[in-house]
């Protein structure tokens, strides 16, 4: 898929890629921008949403019995940290302080930026810029390896 968006997206023009440290982020950047003077900036708030003891549990989403279940199906019920899962607010602080910090001074400059990162993570950024409710969190979402002009 990346290299399917590397040809696809070969057209568009980034100043600077900012992704996740997680090696399937930091490969997927490469591959989209490969032959591309582009730097590519790891940044850790850009890590996908911790979901601590549940980390891998297949099923999560349809399976009512996990704990984690909430997270998927009623987000705005989820404030409480489940098996030590990051929470909704820890997960929008630590984005939210990125755009602030890291892209709002960019695009002031008129610098386009290329964010590659993971499901929750980039919803929390898409709920952020949109504004939009926790209710929305994951039709937010993004498929893997496209872009959304923010």
């Amino acid at each position: 898929m990346a290299k399917k968006a590397s040809e696809e997206y070969k057209a568009v023009h980034f100043d600077v890629c900012y992704c996740s440290p997680l090696i399937r982020a930091v490969e997927t950047a490469r591959i989209v921008l490969h032959n591309r003077n582009i730097p590519i900036i790891q940044d850790e708030r850009l890590r996908e949403m911790s979901f601590g003891d549940y980390e891998g549990v297949e099923n999560a989403f349809q399976n009512s019995d996990c704990p984690m279940h909430i997270i998927y199906q009623e987000p705005a019920k989820y404030i409480k940290s489940i098996g030590g899962a990051e929470t909704f607010a820890q997960l929008f602080a630590r984005t939210g302080a990125f755009l602030e910090e890291i892209i709002a001074p960019q695009l002031q400059e008129g610098k386009d930026i290329l964010i590659v990162g993971h499901g929750a993570m980039n919803a929390s950024v898409i709920c952020q810029i949109k504004g939009l409710p926790i209710e929305e969190f994951w039709s937010a979402g993004l498929e893997q390896c496209k872009l959304l002009k923010l």
